[in-house]
Parts: structure tokens; C-alpha cells; sequence
């Protein structure tokens, strides 16, 4: 297993090394923030490598971890790919499938490499200039978060794509591209002049709340997501609005939302009821109306400001693509490519969310230190009497 985790790493790197030299040869000035930012495109695609992979089932496309039957690569585990193969032809475990499975870890591997650049640069940086945009912490703490990441990886296929697992390593890779994104933002703050102040105080204050809380609706929203997918409940409701002909169908919310168990299975070890499924989507989709308010009056109340106008139009766009997506994923039985694109859909808000959280606190500091400098000086009048 260490030697096999050894040329994973290997791998990995060779891998990364593609970015790194891109950057290392590149023109810019500013390197860091170039990685940084190519470290997010490639989260984003690892991400929607991530869908691909669970929703043409190749999770188990190598049975074991980290290697393809203990091997570096399907190439050198052929023979056992194709005698588990010709025991079961449609899966889990086919060339097709193990190959896709592989290409998802070499490519998170490549991902943990370049964030363990990134960590050691910012501390270079930081130690040599003490300035705020290298501040070590964050990069410090994204080297954790993808160890904690690659860990659920490895459960993902140990445990047999247990659905509570398979979802907290969706958010987490979700949590991840957020984490990158707010470095990258505060790369580009740092380069950029200060912006203007675009509203006073309260109203800043406003749009500030409405962010978070808008990124709660998302986390929910996500992890409602990830357990329809794990679950394999996407297709449990197969009209719309309405979920098997009713606007609230029979369901099983006791097995449904049990969280520890085993895929298909309820707690007791039975087969999961397929009321269990429908309350699953049911769920999921009752919820993502929530989530179209929530973010939608967001965008709404951020579109006046300059300096966010053009991510609540983002916003906008992109969730009006959502509620497209996973309708369209109802209407013509669950596509592959539709499929994918709600997954990437979501990490796009994630995207946007962040880039929204961000900017709105920097104009919140901004509004803070304008109402400061105009508040009268406060003073007790001295009285002389004569």
C-alpha cells in the first residue's frame, strides 16, 4: 500500500506539474495569485469529474484504495479488472469505470500538490514581506481540509459508497473550491484599488447578512443534493410539479434520512423502501424552491451595487439555470450530461456565493470606516465663571 500511495503521489505531481511550470513561466508579476486561481479552475473540474464519476457509477471502479487492486494504474491491474469483468459485465467493477475512477484520484492528487505549493509559498511570502495577502493561515488550513478530503475518499470506496460518507465528500470538495475562492479573492483585493463605497451603512450591513445566509441555503441545499445522488433517488419523483401524481406523495422519512447505513439499505440491513426514495427527492426539490427565493431576493438586493452588479447578474443567471437543469433531469429521464451540469451548476454557485460573501464584507468594512470618519467629535463644553 506505501509504495502504491508512493507512485499516486508520484503521479500527482507529475501531474501538477503542468500548472506549476505555467505559472513559473509565465509573464506575470504576480505568480501566486495566478496559482491560486488555476488551483480553483481545477477544483471546479475535479468537482465535475467527481459528478461524472458517481453518476456513471464507477465509484467502486477499482474495488480498494489508494491503488487499482493494490497496483499504481489500470494498466497493471488489466488481468483483474477483466476477470471481475466477465463475473459481472455491467459493473461496478469494468476497464471503463476503473479508469474513470483513477483519472478522479490522480487528478485530486495533482490538486493536493499544488495547495501544498500554495502553503509553502504563502509562508515564504509572509516570513519575507509580512504582508496581509500572504498570511499563511488560510493556505495553511486548505492543506488540512484536502487531507480531511482525500481521507473521505478513501472511506468513499472502502465503506461501499456508504451515502453519508459519498456526501460529506461532496461538500467537503465544495468547501474546498469556496476556500480557494476566497483566497483567490483576497489575491485580487490586495492588486486592486480600493473600491468605492457603494451604500451606507445599514444597507451594507443588509446585503452582508443576506450573503451568509443565502450560502447556508446553498449548504443545505447541496447536502440535500449529494444525498438524492447517493442515494440513487434522482428519479423517485418522474413528474412535475407534482411527485407521483400528488403534491405531497406517501413517504418514508424515518428511512430516507436515517443517516448511517449502508447504500440501499435501511438501518436494519432491509432493502430501502421506495417511499424512503421518494421522500429523499421530495425533500430536494421542496427545498430548492426555498433556495430559489433565498438567493434570488440576494441577488436582487446586491444588483444596485457597482461593485456587485455583476455577480448578483451571475447569481441570477446561474440559478435560473439550476431550476432549468433539474427539471430537465426529471422530464427526460435523468441524462448523463444534464446530470453533470446541475452538479457543476451547484459548484458555480458555490463559485459566485463566495466572490458575493467576499466583496459584500469588504464594502462592509468600507461603509464601517466612512461612518466612522463622519461622526462628529464628541466634546464637553468647559464653562469659565467669573
Amino acid at each position: 500500500m506505501h509504495l502504491t500511495l508512493a507512485q499516486l503521489a508520484v503521479t500527482g505531481l507529475l501531474i501538477a506539474l503542468l500548472p506549476l511550470a505555467m505559472v513559473w513561466t509565465s509573464s506575470d508579476p504576480h505568480k501566486y495569485r495566478k496559482l491560486v486561481w488555476i488551483a480553483v479552475f481545477l477544483t471546479f473540474d475535479l468537482i465535475m469529474f467527481g459528478a461524472f464519476t458517481r453518476l456513471t457509477d464507477s465509484g467502486l471502479g477499482c474495488p480498494d484504495w489508494p491503488g487499482c487492486y493494490g497496483l499504481a494504474n489500470p494498466f497493471l491491474a488489466h488481468q483483474e479488472i477483466r476477470a471481475a469483468e466477465a463475473l459481472m459485465p455491467s459493473g461496478p467493477v469494468t476497464l471503463a469505470k476503473a479508469w474513470i475512477e483513477m483519472i478522479h484520484r490522480y487528478l485530486a492528487m495533482a490538486i493536493g500538490v499544488l495547495i501544498v505549493a500554495l502553503m509553502a509559498q504563502a509562508w515564504r511570502q509572509w516570513r519575507a514581506s509580512r504582508r496581509a495577502e500572504f498570511s499563511p493561515w488560510l493556505p495553511t488550513a486548505l492543506f488540512v481540509f484536502v487531507c480531511v478530503q482525500g481521507a473521505f475518499g478513501a472511506w468513499t470506496v472502502t465503506l461501499k459508497l456508504q451515502p453519508l460518507i459519498v456526501t460529506i465528500h461532496l461538500l467537503l470538495g465544495m468547501g474546498l473550491l469556496a476556500m480557494l475562492v476566497w483566497l483567490g479573492a483576497r489575491q485580487d483585493s490586495a492588486l486592486a484599488p480600493p473600491p468605492p463605497r457603494t451604500g451606507p451603512l445599514p444597507v451594507m450591513r443588509r446585503v452582508r447578512a443576506l450573503a451568509l445566509f443565502s450560502a447556508l441555503l446553498l449548504l443545505v441545499q447541496i447536502a440535500l443534493g449529494g444525498w438524492v445522488s447517493t442515494n440513487y433517488a434522482t428519479l423517485a419523483c418522474t413528474d412535475f410539479p407534482l411527485c407521483a401524481g400528488a403534491l405531497v406523495p406517501a413517504m418514508d422519512f424515518e428511512h430516507g434520512f436515517t443517516l448511517w447505513r449502508e447504500l440501499g439499505k435501511t438501518a436494519a440491513g432491509h432493502y430501502l423502501p421506495f417511499s424512503a426514495l421518494t421522500a429523499i427527492h421530495w425533500v430536494h426539490r421542496s427545498f430548492a424552491l426555498l433556495l430559489l427565493l433565498g438567493v434570488g431576493y440576494t441577488a436582487h438586493r446586491a444588483w444596485g451595487h457597482p461593485s456587485l452588479h455583476r455577480l448578483a447578474r451571475g447569481i441570477a443567471a446561474v440559478l435560473a439555470l439550476q431550476a432549468c437543469s433539474g427539471i430537465a433531469t426529471i422530464y427526460f429521464d435523468w441524462p448523463l450530461a444534464i446530470a453533470v451540469l446541475h452538479n457543476g451548476g451547484a459548484a458555480l454557485l458555490v463559485l459566485l456565493l463566495t466572490m458575493l460573501n467576499y466583496r459584500a464584507k469588504l464594502q462592509l468594512e468600507i461603509a464601517r470606516r466612512a461612518a466612522s470618519s463622519a461622526a462628529p467629535t464628541q466634546f464637553s463644553p468647559v464653562k469659565h465663571h467669573q
